[in-house]
């Protein structure tokens, strides 16, 4: 079994000093070296929007001004991640969800500005989008994580399970994560084990992609993804993981690159993510 020990963490700390946007900077010193939430926090702050929502390239691929849902989603990881599920941000955060709700109850994917700023291309959509399980599911995993109580959870938790009662197309990679994170949280617990005993082999044949491995559906062993992989799948998937980190000390990602500034914004923040996940499982060992 192998193990990252303090001198990987250490390459690690200096790639993101070299490449690591700032808030990822204060992520990774929150999480590997002891550093205060309230960096995390102030950083955060420069991606919101007076409507609740945050864009600026939260999500580096989504590179305008604009609110937008998925890094709204990136927003309620990080307030989580710092302690700051009571923050006043989530509250926010759920209003700017009430107001760009589809009449299904579902939020959109991405919504019709993405047209105005540079994005990756397959940010794409229509004039009127309906809501998407992704990433409606992840956003109300996250609120309900979070304990939040705003009005907006009702319809688009009914959303969810609905979805859930009649999946329709086959799910996407990313929709298969949404859909883990809204039953690793939403309250009614009875019928998370039942929606996901109903549709896991539907969940585990579509947990993969071009780039996509078991560990992004199951980054810590408490929660539901991890249920659709065998402890061999995981524990190679481990090794893998140790391996992948790079000369430089970060970790690459896989996907498409399709301006260069996304490469480093990207890597720093897989970067922390990677590292969590090798703690989650006992694998990184400072």
């Amino acid at each position: 079994m192998k193990v990252l020990h303090e001198t990987g963490l250490a390459r690690a700390a200096e790639f993101m000093r070299l490449n690591g946007r700032l808030i990822d900077r204060h992520r990774f010193a929150l999480h590997f070296r002891g550093g205060p939430a309230e960096p995390v926090l102030a950083a955060l702050r420069a991606y919101e929007n007076p409507d609740g929502g945050y864009g600026h390239a939260l999500e580096p691929d989504l590179r305008g001004e604009a609110s937008q849902p998925v890094p709204t989603q990136h927003a309620l990881q990080f307030l989580h991640e710092a302690g700051a599920d009571h923050d006043p941000a989530v509250t926010r955060t759920a209003g700017y969800l009430a107001s760009i709700t589809a009449d299904d109850g579902g939020v959109p994917f991405v919504l019709p500005t993405v047209r105005d700023a540079p994005h990756g291309p397959w940010w794409q959509t229509p004039d009127d989008p309906p809501g998407a399980v992704n990433p409606t599911a992840t956003l109300a995993g996250l609120l309900h994580r979070a304990g939040a109580d705003h009005p907006w959870l009702a319809p688009a938790t009914d959303f969810c399970w609905r979805y859930l009662e009649a999946p329709g197309a086959e799910p996407g990679g990313y929709d298969v994560l949404a859909v883990l994170t809204f039953l690793d949280h939403v309250p009614d617990r009875d019928r998370a084990a039942a929606a996901f005993a109903r549709v896991r082999d539907l969940l585990a044949a579509h947990a993969r992609s071009d780039h996509q491995g078991p560990l992004d559906f199951a980054p810590e062993p408490g929660g539901h993804g991890r249920r659709l992989f065998g402890a061999a799948d995981i524990d190679a998937a481990l090794d893998a993981l140790i391996d992948e980190q790079d000369d430089d000390g970060g970790w690459d990602v896989a996907f498409p690159i399709w301006t260069p500034i996304t490469r480093p914004e990207w890597r720093g923040f897989v970067t922390v993510e990677r590292l969590r996940t090798l703690r989650a499982y006992g694998r990184l060992k400072p």
